[in-house]
């Protein structure tokens, strides 16, 4: 994650564009790229949903790494580590989610007694 992190500055400071990555920005650019994810399913069965063409799972791979991308760009800004906020956000969920009571169901925390 720390290279990642080297690189992107890196590659957003040889381009001045410090600037355009307000965070503001940057959330909305992670959402324009979280959507073109969905586009790629959008219409697809259930079935052709897990079997992609190699075009469209390399379309796939391409929007996760914008996706992954922005994200980092946007903890980053605040000093947040992704991969410790989502280690954290995992401990949380553990709780929310017990598997005692909720295994095989896809409702929200709030539907479980």
């Amino acid at each position: 994650m720390d290279d990642l992190i080297k690189a992107l500055r890196l590659f957003v400071k040889e381009r001045d564009w410090e600037q355009f990555h307000s965070p503001k920005n940057l959330s909305m650019a992670l959402s324009v790229e979280t959507a073109e994810v969905v586009e790629l399913f959008q219409w697809l069965t259930q079935e052709q949903s897990k079997n992609l063409s190699p075009e469209k799972r390399q379309a796939l791979a391409d929007e996760i790494g914008d996706v992954l991308i922005y994200l980092t760009m946007l903890a980053d800004k605040f000093g947040i580590d992704p991969m410790e906020a989502a280690k954290e956000k995992m401990k949380k969920n553990i709780v929310k989610y017990p598997a005692n009571k909720v295994k095989g169901k896809s409702g929200k925390y709030t539907e479980y007694d």
